[in-house]
């Protein structure tokens, strides 16, 4: 189907449905051909997969995952969309639409659903909530075979990006622990109704059967890592004594740190994955 063609077809369901955009779900319609059958083709949907979908909106997007799919499971939060998606979805056997807050949702029970089937997450992320999102996802303990998300260009940068670089963060390392992230398409505003105010990509993040650097207590990693960046302008040794989570004395983090042989005037934002895990192990 041409662009134009989704495009028209995407407004005539919102027509018919007088549907309207929620800015509280951070509502963007895709309206491009192409970058759907590109979504789908990055994701690597095959028929021995269970697809969840994270917000179907109109379900122009699920169409596409359930002729690839053995089945999938779409989460959307809108009450409104959901009469719109049972129209929508009415000629697939393999959809199962759920309206719930995929934050509140037992992923876990949904990914069991069908054993044996390889279970990946796609979704057109609500830029809003994408971090909680991803996050979550990753941090579930579910084996997700890979997620394929749209996001804002801005955080499909950081999620990607490494040590020294502005973007870099407790996202990008949390990412980069539990996978191997690759954005494979940009996405322009003009290809959602309504148009976003920023530019869009798709990243997939392929999981790891193990992750890539070994520590002790990831919990205690990462409350490291975040506490390191909340602050990201004062030096590593500060950062943990003053954050009331941490309250790590100056001193023991300027021990390790001379073990480690890093300066002791080091930012987290200088240290690597693998120096924050010693560090952790060395606390």
């Amino acid at each position: 189907m041409p662009y134009s063609d989704q495009k028209n077809a995407t407004m005539n369901i919102v027509r018919k449905h007088n549907i309207r955009a929620q800015k509280k779900y951070g509502q963007n319609f895709l309206t491009d051909e192409g970058v759907l059958d590109g979504i789908v083709e990055a994701a690597g949907v095959c028929g021995e997969d269970h697809v969840v979908e994270i917000g179907p909106g109109l379900g122009s997007l699920t169409k596409k995952l359930a002729e690839q799919a053995s089945h999938v499971t779409a989460i959307e939060i809108d009450k409104q969309m959901i009469p719109v998606l049972e129209e929508e979805l009415a000629g697939f056997d393999n959809i199962n639409v759920i309206c719930a807050d995929v934050l509140k949702t037992d992923l876990k029970a949904i990914a069991d659903t069908y054993p044996g089937e390889c279970v990946k997450v796609v979704a057109n992320l609500p830029y809003y909530i994408t971090t909680p999102i991803v996050t979550g996802l990753l941090e579930s303990g579910i084996h997700f075979k890979s997620i394929t998300v749209m996001v804002q260009t801005e955080v499909a940068e950081r999620m990607q990006t490494g040590p020294g670089s502005k973007d870099y963060g407790a996202l990008s390392l949390a990412v980069q622990y539990y996978s191997r992230p690759e954005i494979v398409l940009d996405v322009p505003p003009e290809c959602f109704f309504p148009m976003p105010g920023v530019g869009s990509s798709v990243i997939r993040l392929d999981l790891y059967e193990k992750p890539p650097v070994e520590v002790k207590d990831p919990a205690k990693m990462f409350g490291i890592i975040k506490a390191s960046f909340m602050q990201r302008r004062k030096t590593l040794s500060n950062a943990l004594q003053n954050n009331p989570d941490t309250k790590i004395p100056r001193e023991k983090t300027e021990s390790i740190l001379t073990r480690m042989g890093l300066d002791l005037r080091v930012r987290g934002e200088a240290l690597t994955l693998e120096q924050f895990a010693e560090f952790t192990d060395l606390l």
